[in-house]
């Protein structure tokens, strides 16, 4: 994983055809796609991925939440763990050709997912977010923190704007991932044209991923 990239999230509240149509206009800005449909069985999981192939996204961009079997099945990227998961290596002793992320929500899970041999992490929530009401942000300071212990990237999630991109770039963060601000947005497109230029203001490279 290379830094400052774009992991744009599924919310479980789009039909997956919905999402796929979204996904295949936005993709050339995206460097990763998590399709995080907890209440889904593996066979609809299987056809979101193949919808999402069928409008045009990588598969090298594709990462699947918790189902790692799912996401060899399918030969996709990745999969993303949560604190219910298999540990990261087990998982990859099963799929090593897996790219493994692990969401965690401290230093100590974040160490623990490194140890595990996960590739990189999802840290958050770090701004507040109408998702996560009452629940207090973590805030640029644990992030700036927990980017310091780990040697692997970790991306930032939770209330990430297009505004605080450079904040959170600034603490530490190899990255952002986002939500409703892309997928639910009155026109995703310009949403995440808008997330990549704030990720990549000043690098060489201006234009969308190919």
């Amino acid at each position: 994983m290379t830094g400052r990239e774009l992991h744009v999230v599924s919310t479980g509240r789009q039909p997956l055809d919905e999402l796929a149509r979204i996904a295949g206009l936005i993709h050339p800005y995206v460097d990763a796609f998590h399709l995080r449909e907890r209440a889904k069985p593996a066979r609809e999981l299987l056809e979101g991925i193949g919808m999402l192939l069928a409008a045009g996204v990588p598969a090298n961009r594709i990462v699947v939440n918790d189902r790692a079997d799912v996401a060899a099945a399918a030969g996709v990227r990745g999969a993303q763990l949560g604190h219910h998961s298999l540990d990261a290596s087990d998982v990859k002793k099963w799929f090593p050709q897996l790219r493994i992320g692990r969401s965690v929500h401290s230093l100590h899970e974040a160490v623990a997912a490194e140890e595990e041999g996960a590739d990189y992490v999802i840290f958050g929530h770090v701004y507040a977010t109408a998702s996560k009401p009452g629940s207090p942000a973590r805030g640029p300071g644990e992030l700036r923190l927990l980017a310091s212990r780990v040697r692997i990237p970790v991306i930032a999630i939770g209330g990430v704007m297009p505004a605080n991109v450079a904040d959170t770039l600034e603490a530490g963060a190899a990255g952002v991932a986002v939500m409703s601000g892309i997928l639910e947005a009155a026109d995703p497109v310009s949403a995440a044209a808008a997330y990549y230029q704030c990720l990549h203001n000043g690098r060489e490279n201006h234009g969308p991923s190919s």
